[in-house]
């Protein structure tokens, strides 16, 4: 199937959750702690973090180290939770724009335990990626071309398919790599900021994709012949896997093409849901992000 038929077949399945929107309180809660343990466990997983998905769900509800594996692994899934929460703060602001001190913040939450001195700091030094020809940036060239980057997000935030967006953002920010590490996690955060906020599903790579998600980026790195198509037909998918397990969870029947009546009944759910989620963004810090 075709990004375009990907694309139908998404837009057709939000219609459908919508339809079943708002949520109630109780059932937003636990879909945010749901994803807040998958997307954890799945992103950490992609980078080589030996925590099972169960152990992950120890580590962040428990705040209990598993024994036989690697402390980093632990402060990787604390961090990547409060990272977690403080994306989805900022997704459900009304008006969403994009600046640098989100992206600093989603990477400092993150990376704070692992490396403090580093945490919400771009590089000062070259990086390499391994298994591919493509080299990132110079650590000069890096405040430039992040500043570029935000202010083409912004740019594009209304004139692209909001899954084509999210896949966009994620490629684009690891072709920077401006992070000395965590860059692939920051890039699955921003992805899905951009999402929920648009009103779409989390996207969470699951790891036996993990060959094929690294083999779709270095597909649009390549110098020869570079191709984004798929790239974002693999996040697509992902999108359409958990919109199937909104259905599963809810107890909703797979749609079928949707009448006008239909889209516009979602379109008002949607807004109620939206409404109930707003909140005012803020970099402030809570206590459990210190």
């Amino acid at each position: 199937m075709g990004l375009d038929a990907l694309l139908k077949k998404i837009d057709d399945y939000k219609i459908a959750i919508d339809f079943r929107r708002p949520l109630s309180a109780e059932e937003v809660k636990e879909l945010d702690k749901y994803f807040r343990i998958g997307l954890t466990y799945s992103s950490n997983a992609l980078e080589g973090n030996a925590l099972t998905l169960s152990e992950t769900k120890v580590v962040i509800e428990d705040g209990l180290t598993v024994g036989g594996k690697p402390l980093k692994d632990c402060y990787e899934a604390t961090g990547h939770a409060k990272a977690y929460d403080f994306m989805l703060r900022i997704a459900r602001s009304k008006d969403l724009i994009f600046d640098e001190a989100v992206i600093l913040n989603l990477h400092r939450l993150f990376y704070s335990g692992i490396d403090a001195g580093a945490a919400g700091q771009y590089r000062n030094h070259q990086v390499f990626i391994t298994g591919t020809e493509y080299i990132p940036p110079t650590a000069d060239e890096v405040p430039a071309l992040m500043n570029e980057f935000i202010t083409e997000l912004n740019n594009k935030a209304n004139t692209m398919h909001p899954v084509v967006l999210a896949a966009y953002a994620h490629r684009r920010f690891v072709d920077i790599h401006p992070f000395s590490d965590g860059n692939g996690r920051t890039a699955r955060l921003l992805m899905n900021l951009i999402l929920v906020n648009k009103g779409y599903q989390i996207v969470s790579i699951p790891p036996i994709l993990r060959n094929e998600y690294i083999s779709a980026l270095h597909a649009a790195q390549r110098s020869k012949n570079p191709s984004d198509e798929s790239f974002f037909e693999l996040i697509a998918r992902c999108e359409i896997e958990t919109q199937k397990d909104f259905f599963r969870m809810f107890r909703v029947e797979l749609p079928k093409e949707p009448t006008k009546d239909q889209i516009a009944e979602a379109t008002l759910q949607s807004e109620k849901h939206n409404a109930q989620l707003q909140k005012p963004p803020s970099l402030k810090r809570s206590r459990q992000e210190r």
